[in-house]
């Protein structure tokens, strides 16, 4: 199974402004020093010594991401922006993919806003779409925001077929593997999926603020949570933001430590990054996340920071 992440920011796309760029390129130049430039191979050391926050960025796209399967079954969680880049890296490759498998969390602006981009995919009458949600409204929630006034091109244009499956029942068999989902809390209500294929196990749960009761070791916890390869989790505050903002639907990074370690996750991915927070201080964050974890001595757990070039194969 190999997983790959297209779009990480939550609620609103963050690209990189002129001023942010120039920041990172002033940051750089005043690290060089007279040895750096000796020679191309001085040059290249210095470079590849640069902290990620300034050599690289997490991205701005909203979330989307890939999930490949053990027999190549396509998987996508949630059309953010992210989709559009998705879609692009496929143009040119000889594989291209016909059957979509496509997993909505909800229905929030930057978790739906990417769709009418997933071009050409979703305009190629060869490829197959299939939407996937609990909720039956599913079809009129699509449709709508590509309707005027708020978009200028229906969903009927998009010349893909499409296929609307309201899930119930958990779990679903799809390609080599299982996926079963359960409702977290978010305003208006948020699903977080779980993918079993041949042992390896991930759980997507963006937009999702921790409960009590999530920590508690129910039966439903435990089959859902406990030893799960790779947990991507809404991480999108820190604690003092959280506290002031409880009831927002969202989860402190600290939080997300604690829960990864209280299931004995192998593999967490910090997710939804807030919009306004700059790639110095998500790689702050995730330094934070990472003396966290070793504070509360819980070996065994790795910490990722989501980005848009970050993939991981189990």
């Amino acid at each position: 199974m190999r997983i790959k992440f297209w779009g990480v920011r939550g609620s609103i796309p963050t690209p990189l402004t002129y001023k942010k760029i120039q920041s990172k390129i002033s940051a750089v130049v005043q690290r060089i020093q007279p040895k750096d430039l000796e020679s191309p191979e001085t040059r290249e050391a210095f470079l590849a010594h640069l902290p990620d926050y300034l050599m690289g960025t997490v991205g701005g796209n909203t979330t989307c991401i890939e999930v490949r399967l053990e027999d190549d079954t396509m998987v996508i969680f949630d059309c953010g922006s992210g989709i559009r880049e998705l879609a692009n890296s496929m143009k040119n490759k000889t594989d291209y993919i016909r059957d979509y498998n496509i997993f909505f969390t909800h229905f929030h602006w930057d978790h739906i806003q990417g769709l009418p981009f997933f071009i050409p995919q979703g305009y190629d009458p060869r490829c197959r779409l299939v939407f996937h949600s609990p909720l039956k409204e599913m079809k009129q929630y699509l449709e709508g925001q590509m309707s005027m006034p708020y978009f200028p091109v229906p969903m009927n244009v998009m010349k893909a077929q499409k296929e609307f499956r309201v899930i119930q029942n958990p779990p679903l068999d799809l390609g080599s593997g299982k996926v079963f989902w359960r409702k977290m809390k978010h305003p208006g209500g948020c699903f977080s999926y779980k993918i079993d294929d041949n042992g390896k196990q991930v759980i997507f749960a963006t937009d999702t603020e921790l409960t009590d009761a999530d920590f508690e070791r129910t039966e439903e916890n435990i089959s859902f949570f406990q030893g799960t390869d790779v947990l991507i989790l809404d991480s999108q505050y820190t604690l003092d933001e959280a506290i002031e903002k409880y009831d927002w639907g969202h989860s402190s990074y600290s939080l997300a430590v604690d829960f990864a370690g209280e299931w004995n996750i192998r593999k967490l991915v910090l997710f939804h990054h807030e919009p306004q927070y700059d790639d110095k201080k998500l790689y702050g964050i995730w330094n934070s996340a990472g003396w966290y974890l070793r504070h509360l001595e819980k070996r065994g757990v790795e910490v990722y920071l989501a980005s848009e070039s970050l993939e991981i194969t189990l």
